[in-house]
């Protein structure tokens, strides 16, 4: 049993129809589901998706560009191309995928549930195992005991993100990702007349106003028509103390969140959704924690040294300069993310 029927928990369904197993989704929403998300696929996300025979229409991209005033570092991924996919084409291909392979798809959210030695129960519905993929906010996370409130961290700032696609021709065959003060604007092509704008911050506010700490792509974007209303995610960092409780199992968001500054989200949720199948083919639930943290080590500490950097004031400024000086570690850290 699924609870969530976003890109990870219809990745986990994929993998476990594909292998076999009789699997249920429980998604409230019905039919394809926006979010604010920065629609770069990495490389490894790709291929992800290719392994479980969904490919999904966008526009190709080489890389990941830096800008800071007039300062710009750019890096080609070395490991095929990624894709910018719009979130609803991609929930799309992931659904209808879903639903060839005959997978129920139930608009009851899972509110409680009860774990017993071979099977869960949850919604009147009975299953050996309960697979949480509802997202940064997770209420399956609550109610199995794995939420981490996070109280190391003082200096721990929360992030928020906003998102608008644009009709405009893409300016550039990489995710192209601006820094400002305290936010950073990522555009992604998405289409061949199209393109995304997602903006994390540290600071609340409206797109308009968030837009406006960016005056070059303003003005890059200021005739092109919104095609999208906006839409927000946030607070990012989430905390699990564990990937696993008995029967129920955390995959996505749900299983623990950083931030969305390096882009590859997506990436790690596909990674740890084919491990998560193979850990319950196996009926070795136990094994998916250690799992987890070895697929998705590399991503957090990367992501981690960054927004460390990113929160130093004497540091933050000298990001993209370092990029642009020392090329070669910026297509390293990249192409260590796109793998």
């Amino acid at each position: 049993m699924v609870a969530g029927g976003g890109p990870a928990g219809l990745a986990v369904a994929l993998g476990c129809a594909q292998a076999g197993l009789d699997v249920v989704v429980c998604e409230k929403r019905p039919g394809v589901i926006d979010k604010a998300c920065g629609e770069g696929l990495m490389p490894g996300a790709v291929r992800a998706l290719g392994a479980l025979g969904v490919d999904p229409p966008g526009h190709p991209i080489q890389g990941i560009t830096y800008r800071q005033g007039s300062t710009v570092a750019r890096a080609a991924f070395r490991t095929g191309s990624g894709r910018g996919v719009r979130r609803t084409a991609l929930h799309s291909a992931l659904r209808c995928a879903v639903e060839r392979h005959g997978v129920p798809m139930l608009t009851s959210p899972i509110r409680t549930f009860s774990q017993h030695s071979d099977h869960i129960r949850a919604e009147g519905l009975r299953a050996r195992y309960l697979v949480a993929a509802d997202g940064l906010h997770s209420t399956v996370r609550e109610l199995a005991g794995l939420t981490k409130v996070n109280t190391a961290c003082s200096t721990w700032v929360p992030r928020w993100g906003l998102r608008r696609h644009y009709a405009l021709a893409p300016f550039t065959d990489t995710v192209e990702v601006t820094w400002a003060s305290q936010s950073e604007a990522y555009v992604t092509p998405v289409g061949p007349n199209t393109i995304g704008v997602a903006i994390l911050s540290s600071v609340r506010g409206g797109f308009t106003q968030q837009l406006s700490a960016f005056p070059d792509l303003s003005a890059r974007i200021a005739d092109a028509e919104p095609i999208s209303s906006v839409r927000g995610a946030g607070p990012f960092r989430q905390h699990a103390s564990s990937r696993v409780a008995g029967r129920v199992l955390l995959v996505g968001d749900a299983a623990g969140y950083v931030d969305a500054l390096t882009g590859e989200g997506l990436a790690v949720s596909l990674v740890t959704a084919a491990e998560l199948v193979r850990c319950i083919r196996l009926d070795r639930p136990a094994d998916y924690e250690r799992a987890w943290k070895r697929t998705s080590r590399r991503s957090r500490w990367l992501t981690e040294a960054l927004l460390w950097s990113r929160r130093q004031p004497s540091l933050a400024q000298r990001i993209v300069p370092a990029a642009a000086k020392n090329p070669w570690l910026f297509a390293l850290a990249v192409n260590q993310l796109a793998r």
